[in-house]
C-alpha cells in the first residue's frame, strides 16, 4: 500500500501544486520519487514528529494540503496534542499518513504495533479516518481526500497487499463498499476496515463482504441502519477491540430497534501486544484469519 500511496500522490501532485509531503526522517526507498520530482514541496523534518505536525498545520493554514508520513505510532501518539489542537481543532487540510497500521511491523515489537491508533483518532471531532483495505482503495481514498481537504488520518499496510477490487472504487464517507456478494443468501456477512480485508481467506464463504474505507465521529449515526440491513454480520479489524472500529460500530447500535447479539467482532488479541512476530503470526494468534 505504501508504494501505491507514493505513486498516486505523485500523480495528484502533478496537477495540484498545493500538495506537500513531510516525513519524519524515514520512508527511504519509498518517498524518493516524490522528493526528486517536487523538491520544493518535500521536507524531511527529522526525528521530531511534534514539529513535523506543527509545521504541517502552519503550511495548511497558508493553503497547502500537507501529508505527514511516518511509521504508524510515530505521527500519531508522539504528536497527539499537535494533531488535536493545531490540525483538528482548526479544521486544517493535514493528512496524517501512518505506514504499517495494526501489526504490519510485528517483528519490531510493541513500540511499532499500531493497535490503539483508531482509539485516538476517532475521538477527534473533525477527523476523517481513511483506512483502505487494498491498493485500489488507497488510490480511491487519496482521490477523495484531495477533492475534499480536511483533517484526515490515512492508515496504510506495508506487506504487499493484494487487490480485491478489479478497479478503483468510488467511495463515500460512512458508506459501506461492496467487495463481493454470494448467491447464497444464508449465513453471515463480513464488514472490514483497513488491512484486515487481507485476512479474508475465502470471500465466497460469506453472504457478502463489505469494507468501510472512510469513517469517523461524524459518520457514526448512519451505521445502525446499514447494520440492520445486513445482520447477522462479523466485523473485522487489525486493532484492539477497545476503542476500535468494532466498538465504534457497536456504539452506533445504541437506540436501534434490534439486538446487537447478531454482531460478532474479530479483533487483535491483547496477547498480540506483548508478542514479537510476523503480522501473519499475530493475526493467527488473534484468530483474525477469516
Amino acid at each position: 500500500m505504501r508504494n501505491t500511496f507514493i505513486d498516486e500522490i505523485i500523480k495528484l501532485a502533478r496537477v495540484n501544486p498545493q500538495i506537500a509531503l513531510i516525513v519524519g526522517d524515514l520512508g527511504y526507498s519509498v518517498v524518493e520519487p516524490f522528493a526528486e520530482e517536487f523538491p520544493d514541496r518535500f521536507i524531511n523534518a527529522g526525528v521530531a514528529e511534534q514539529n513535523m505536525t506543527g509545521l504541517a498545520a502552519g503550511m495548511a493554514s497558508e493553503g497547502y494540503h500537507v501529508f505527514t508520513y511516518s511509521i504508524a505510532n510515530f505521527p500519531t501518539f508522539r504528536c497527539a496534542e499537535q494533531i488535536r489542537n493545531d490540525v483538528d481543532y482548526h479544521n486544517l487540510p493535514v493528512t496524517v499518513v501512518a505506514v504499517g497500521g495494526g501489526v504490519a511491523y510485528g517483528n519490531l515489537g510493541y513500540s511499532h504495533h499500531a493497535v490503539q491508533d483508531y482509539a485516538l483518532m476517532r475521538t477527534m471531532p473533525n477527523m476523517l479516518i481513511a483506512s483502505p483495505g487494498d491498493p485500489n482503495e488507497v488510490r480511491a481514498c487519496l482521490r477523495y481526500l484531495i477533492e475534499n481537504p480536511q483533517p484526515s488520518y490515512l492508515r496504510l499496510g506495508k506487506n504487499g497487499e493484494k487487490n480485491f477490487h478489479t478497479k478503483i472504487p468510488i467511495i463515500e464517507p460512512g458508506k459501506w463498499l461492496t467487495v463481493s456478494e454470494s448467491k447464497n443468501l444464508s449465513g453471515q456477512s463480513l464488514l472490514t476496515t483497513g488491512a484486515s480485508l487481507q485476512a479474508v481467506l475465502d470471500i465466497n464463504s460469506y453472504k457478502a463482504v463489505y469494507t468501510l474505507p472512510l469513517w469517523g465521529m461524524s459518520l457514526k449515526a448512519q451505521q445502525g441502519k446499514q447494520l440492520a440491513q445486513t445482520l447477522p454480520i462479523c466485523i473485522s479489524e487489525d486493532h484492539l477491540i477497545d476503542g476500535g472500529f468494532c466498538s465504534w460500530m457497536l456504539e452506533s447500535t445504541i437506540g436501534m430497534p434490534f439486538s446487537n447479539d447478531q454482531i460478532t467482532c474479530k479483533t487483535l488479541s491483547r496477547d498480540a501486544c506483548g508478542t514479537v512476530a510476523s503480522s501473519k503470526t499475530l493475526w493467527k494468534l488473534s484468530g483474525l484469519a477469516l
